[in-house]
C-alpha cells in the first residue's frame, strides 16, 4: 500500500509537471494543479470500481487530496507561487505584439487577435496592455484616451445606490441573508402581505437594498 501511494505521489508530480510545460493556453480557469486533481480523482474514483480493494482506492484518493493541500500551501510561498501557478505574460505592450512571448507560449497570433476583438479592440495599436494571466485568460488594457470615461473624471459625485440583498429565490427564504440585514422572518413575510403577496410559493425573486428597507418583488409569471 505504501509502494502504491509512493507511485501516485510520483505521477501526480509528472503529470504536474508535464500540465505546467504544456502553457497556461491549454488551463483555461484552472491552475495546473486543479487539473492535475481533477484527473487524478477521476482515476481513482474509477479504481474504487476496478481494483479488488476498495480501501486502496479510499487511500489513493486522500493521498490525491492531501498532495493538492500541499500544492495549495506552497503556491502561497512567494519564491513557489511562480513555480507552481506561473506568472503573467505580456503579449500586448505600447501597442505593439511581443513576438518573442507568443512563440514562448505557442500561443497564435489569429488567437489574439480574435481575444482581442472580443474585448473591443479591432486595432491592437489602442491596447496599452494585453497580459496571459496564469489561469489562461486574458487581460486587455486600453491606452489612456480610449478607457470609458466614469464619474471622477468629470468630477461628479456620485452618491451609493445600495447592493441588492436575495431574501427570496424560488419561493424560498434566503435566512442568511435575512441575518445580514438584522431582519426576521416574521418582518419579511409582513413586508410582502403589505406589497400584497401571501404565498411565498408565488415569489420567484426578491430582494432588498442594503441601504434602505423597500422590498423589491417579482412573483412567477
Amino acid at each position: 500500500m505504501v509502494i502504491e501511494t509512493l507511485k501516485l505521489s510520483c505521477l501526480f508530480i509528472l503529470v504536474f509537471i508535464v500540465m505546467r510545460l504544456l502553457g497556461k493556453t491549454l488551463l483555461s480557469q484552472w491552475t495546473a494543479y486543479d487539473l492535475v486533481t481533477i484527473i487524478f480523482l477521476s482515476y481513482a474514483a474509477l479504481g474504487a470500481v476496478k481494483v479488488k480493494s476498495f480501501y486502496h482506492a479510499i487511500i489513493c484518493i486522500l493521498s490525491i487530496g492531501i498532495l493538492y493541500m500541499i500544492l495549495s500551501r506552497l503556491s502561497l510561498c512567494g519564491r513557489l507561487t511562480s513555480i507552481i501557478i506561473g506568472e503573467p505574460t505580456i503579449l500586448i505592450k505600447h501597442g505593439k505584439i511581443i513576438e518573442k512571448n507568443l512563440k514562448k507560449l505557442r500561443y497564435s497570433l489569429t488567437e489574439l487577435l480574435s481575444t482581442v476583438r472580443a474585448f473591443g479592440f479591432p486595432d491592437i495599436q489602442d491596447i496599452e496592455y494585453a497580459i496571459l494571466e496564469p489561469n489562461g485568460k486574458i487581460s486587455v488594457i486600453p491606452k489612456n484616451n480610449l478607457r470609458p470615461l466614469t464619474p471622477k473624471d468629470l468630477n461628479i459625485d456620485c452618491q451609493y445606490i445600495g447592493l441588492p440583498i436575495t431574501l427570496i429565490a424560488e419561493g424560498k427564504i434566503e435566512k442568511d441573508n435575512l441575518a445580514l440585514i438584522d431582519k426576521s422572518e416574521e418582518w419579511l413575510i409582513n413586508e410582502l402581505n403589505l406589497n400584497g403577496y401571501h404565498d411565498l410559493q408565488n415569489i420567484f425573486y426578491a430582494y432588498i437594498k442594503d441601504d434602505i428597507n423597500s422590498l423589491t418583488v417579482f412573483p412567477y409569471q
